[in-house]
């Protein structure tokens, strides 16, 4: 705690005191992030200004929640062409899905904010939703359009309805250009490979070390827009294209990830690991007595005790980055007919098309493949200790086969991801009368989800082409003989390099899935300025303003597979629900512009919202009070209720197994957990001790939707002081707590704590959720009908929390050699507590990572910029710093997670700086050149065991957090006529 105030007393400071050292900017010429205590570039609807969080507009209104504004020229002095890394700097925000996620990414984008949930805050373009909440994607937005990014702290579901629980991320988008706006850069990352711990670890496994600098992960983005007025300047179209082209990057090519990363026996040292589903072949027949063998690795049909070393290190193939080409195209058109009526609409499109890439496939141990005896394939040895007794007749042995055939000239798996989006929308608005407005407008939007999973084994086909006979000295599939398969071809797993290419070509086939996710919302509001009419206060200048709407929103879902990918486990869904609502916002200021009342005003908001899945009505408000004593001084506080009701995944998806990255403490001959707390959990008295462990540190969980779901809640609170001081021109200091609770928050309880509550309290509820294979007694399995998982569906549970402080400071002023300015965002963690279940106690996550807590979450965060421009704001030069503090292995919390296993390597994570140098200059009136260097001193990310990953960990790290790309260059070109 010391060293947290120490930080935030250090870090503000130097905001301001180093930005009349440093080269800085006026914000105005470069850009920058500021916390919004007023919103001067609010959208402007007749006389009024509307802020983010409130649909009132009036002159002059000033935001009573914390709003974060990342501006324009922010996102060109990061060289971004995806506006969710731009998000992820933020400190209130934590990554969430992004290009750096391979193995199980679903192709999207999408934030986290204050670590409550991507679902959890809601994302909205010019003030309306951007697409269905269980299919946001934020490569759907235009990075070079953006005017700001408005990111708002607190529950705002009275003003905009479901999902908006922790807060609103709102894009404002470019609507009125009045010209040509072209937009052109280019970018790669140049790595310097030089960490001799890792370095030598991978060679000392037998593995190829990175290259020493590796220029990869190129990016091009091209965009251009065009707008005219006219009608004498009473409408307006504007449209744009863009096209962007990523290049991967190959865990391969940097020290970090060269190879899968373990802890030793004692946890003490990392060493290079990886997956026991290897290319030489690992068998564990399941019958009583047998053992764990491994083909020999020189390419004889013979079998030895498996033991670590003939692990696959898997790493090499897989992305670190992926892929990615992205097309969009859009417009926005207004014409005012009359004073009374103004048509507007809009058509947003994006087709976005990228690659996940990981190891070649394999016959994945725990899946239940069966060999008969006698396999002329087979040596006797083999056969003998496959199948005992029965060696060499024709009875069938169950096995589990951990083999990867990657002798042969076997692919990568590659999911091919591909989205296309359409966002339509249109309506009506204008002012009826003095003072009252009115605006009904439709939403539409559709997004067309297609995947192709590609060079997979089909486990099926490979269980047909394990069962093999002799015709006339031949070696041939039993289905052919039978003609139940005449295609299959005999799959030799009994040696290194044993596969024929017909055989691989037989058992790898390609799956098929396609999801349509659509969302209907019609709106009309209208708003009333009772100063018009003299509805106001006698100490206040200004009317009462009110607001009144209704809206429905309807969602639906489908979700299709082809047969193959039905028999490897994946649902279908398809599902919809609707919604109706009523709503009502007022503002009332009570005194202006009197002795220490400059402002005090009160703002209430109510949303009554039925639901069709519930058929019960729900009831969201907020109250706000606002007090400026002077100019210099505003004084802000709020409660807000917000629900969040499942959306159709949630409801409707059916169950399915699922990898969890975690340890089974009862398997391996050596368990972790004792056979009293192992029993706990299924474990018999024979079974202890001779578990198989999970592989690649994988266990199974079994996941699912549940229709009697009912809606989340929560209650918000804020309180902060904004300064202007008008005897520091320039300056602006702001300083916002909050806190957040969510009760019934839906959520699959996370596997880690299962395992942590049952292993380490003996709860029964927990212990309940164990299905352990009666068979071996494992947590894996690898297919939907395999028992061994831990049971993980999606139900109503107990609490989350979440409170701290955020800080902002802005300073700009002009000197005879140019502006200068400072900013800076920064987020101190008081707690961010969870409770799984209502009276369970409840666990805190500041300051901890890995396990159930997932990506770091220090207990503080900060972004920081400074500027110089030159006097004649032609150029400018800026360094940001961004700063992640340290924390802690969640499994060394023992008082919070008594059954996790001790952890001396990674049990901390260093404090993190990076440094990112941008420059800007006019080429001519109309061009503009910039050119950047992110993460300037080339800082490695830190190196994580994978049994510590938890979810969007990839490649040994956790890279939506720390920078995994290394040393970044970028160069741009801006031109606008």
């Amino acid at each position: 705690m010391v060293g947290a105030k120490r930080w935030l007393a250090s870090a503000a400071m130097g905001a301001l005191v180093f930005g009349g050292a440093l080269p800085a900017a006026a914000q105005v010429a470069a850009g920058g992030q500021a916390s919004a205590a007023a919103d001067p570039q609010g959208d402007v609807e007749g006389e009024g200004v509307v802020v983010t969080g409130t649909r009132l507009a009036q002159p002059g209104v000033m935001s009573n929640s914390p709003i974060t504004t990342v501006d324009a020229g922010e996102i060109r002095l990061q060289g971004a062409t995806n506006v969710e890394s731009v998000l992820n700097r933020l400190p209130q925000i934590t990554p969430d899905a992004n290009e750096n996620v391979s193995n199980g990414s679903n192709g999207t984008a999408t934030v986290n904010l204050r670590n409550l949930g991507a679902n959890r805050n809601l994302t909205l373009v010019n003030g309306q939703r951007l697409l269905p909440i269980q299919a946001t994607d934020l490569n759907f937005i235009p990075a070079f359009m953006v005017k700001r990014i408005d990111v708002v702290t607190g529950g705002a579901s009275a003003v905009y309805g479901s999902d908006a629980v922790s807060g609103v991320i709102n894009f404002v988008l470019r609507d009125d250009l009045n010209g040509v706006l072209g937009n052109v850069q280019y970018g790669f990352s140049a790595h310097h490979n030089d960490n001799a711990t890792n370095r030598d670890r991978v060679a000392g496994a037998g593995f190829s070390r990175a290259l020493d600098t590796p220029v990869d992960g190129q990016r091009f983005d091209a965009n251009i827009a065009m707008g005219a007025n006219f009608a004498d300047n009473r409408g307006n179209v504007t449209a744009y294209f863009g096209y962007r082209d990523v290049k991967p990057i190959l865990q391969s090519s940097r020290d970090v990830s060269a190879c899968a990363l373990d802890p030793n026996d004692t946890r003490t040292a990392l060493v290079c690991g990886g997956s026991s589903n290897n290319e030489y072949g690992r068998f564990t027949p399941q019958r009583d007595g047998a053992g764990d063998f491994n083909n020999t690795k020189d390419g004889q049909k013979t079998w030895v005790p498996y033991d670590n070393s003939f692990r696959y290190n898997y790493a090499p193939l897989n992305y670190f980055q992926r892929n990615d080409t992205r097309f969009t195209a859009g417009a926005f058109a207004k014409y005012e007919v009359t004073s009374a009526v103004e048509l507007y609409g809009s058509f947003m499109f994006m087709d976005d098309r990228t690659n996940s890439q990981v190891a070649p496939s394999a016959l994945f141990y725990g899946y239940g493949y069966s060999v008969n005896c006698d396999n002329p394939l087979m040596s006797a040895q083999q056969a003998s200790l496959l199948c005992g007794a029965n060696a060499g007749t024709s009875t069938v042995q169950d096995t589990y086969i951990g083999y990867r055939p990657v002798a042969a000239p076997a692919q990568p798996r590659r999911d091919d991801l591909r989205h296309t989006d359409y966002r339509v929308t249109g309506g009506v608005r204008g002012e009826i009368a003095k003072g009252i407005r009115y605006d009904a407008n439709a939403l539409f939007s559709t997004v067309i989800f297609n995947e192709t999973y590609q060079n997979d084994i089909d486990p099926a086909r490979a269980n047909r082409a394990l069962k093999v006979g002799l015709v006339n000295g031949v070696p041939t599939c039993q289905s052919v003989i039978d003609k139940s398969d005449p295609s299959c071809v005999p799959l030799n797993v009994f040696q290194y390099g044993g596969p024929t290419a017909a055989a691989l070509g037989y058992i790898y086939a390609p799956t098929s899935t396609e999801g349509l996710d659509k969302e209907t919302v019609l709106s009309g509001t209208v708003t009333f300025d009772g100063g018009e009419y003299g509805a106001k206060l006698p100490w206040a200048d200004t009317g009462v303003g009110v607001v009144v709407g209704v809206e429905h929103r309807r969602e639906s879902l489908e979700f299709r597979a082809d047969a193959l990918a039905l028999a490897k486990g994946t649902k279908e869904i398809a599902g919809a629900f609707d919604v109706t609502e009523g709503f009502t916002e007022i503002r009332v200021p009570l005194v202006e512009n009197r002795p220490f009342f400059e402002e005090l005003s009160l703002t209430g908001g109510y949303r009554f919202s039925k639901y069709s899945t519930t058929g019960k009505g729900i009831s969201t408000y907020k109250g706000e009070i606002a007090w400026a004593p002077t100019r210099d001084l505003r004084l802000r506080g709020g409660y807000n209720r917000a629900i969040r009701a499942p959306n159709i995944s949630e409801l409707y998806s059916a169950q399915y197994p699922g990898n969890v990255g975690t340890q089974d403490p009862c398997a391996g001959k050596t368990p972790t957990a004792t056979a009293a707390q192992c029993a706990l959990t299924g474990v018999t008295a024979a079974q202890y001790g001779r578990i198989p462990e999970c592989p690649s540190e994988q266990c199974t969980g079994f996941f699912g939707g549940n229709p009697a779901l009912k809606p989340e809640q929560a209650d918000t609170y804020t309180a902060g002081a904004v300064l202007t001081p008008t005897f520091i021109k320039g300056l602006t200091l702001s300083v916002d707590y909050y806190n957040i609770k969510v009760k019934n928050y839906i959520n699959a309880i996370p596997m880690q704590l299962t395992i942590d509550q049952c292993i380490g309290t003996g709860n029964p509820f927990f212990c309940s959720l164990f299905n352990r294979n009666p068979r071996n007694g494992v947590l894996f399995s690898g297919d939907a009908n395999t028992a061994g998982y831990v049971l993980s569906t999606t139900q109503n549970t107990g609490s989350l929390a979440t409170s701290g402080i955020d800080f902002t400071a802005d300073y700009t002023f002009r000197t005879a050699i140019g502006a200068l300015s400072s900013s800076l965002v920064g987020t101190w963690l008081r707690d961010l507590s969870t409770e799984p279940l209502p009276g369970l106690a409840s666990y805190d996550c500041k300051g901890l990572f890995g396990g159930t807590c997932g990506q770091p979450s220090p207990e503080w965060r900060h972004q920081a910029r400074f500027t110089w421009t030159s006097p004649d704001d032609k150029g400018s030069i800026s360094l940001n710093w961004r700063y992640i503090g340290p924390t802690k292995v969640s499994f060394n919390d023992k008082a919070q997670f008594p059954g996790s296993a001790t952890y001396v390597i990674n049990s901390r994570l260093p404090v993190a700086n990076y440094f990112d140098l941008a420059a800007t200059a006019s080429v001519t009136k109309a061009l503009t050149l910039r050119a950047g260097v992110n993460n300037l001193l080339d800082r490695d990310p830190p190196a994580i065991a994978q049994g510590v990953l938890a979810l969007f960990g990839n490649g040994n790290t956790y890279p939506g957090v720390y920078d995994v790309a290394g040393r970044s260059f970028f160069v741009g070109l801006s031109a606008e006529f």
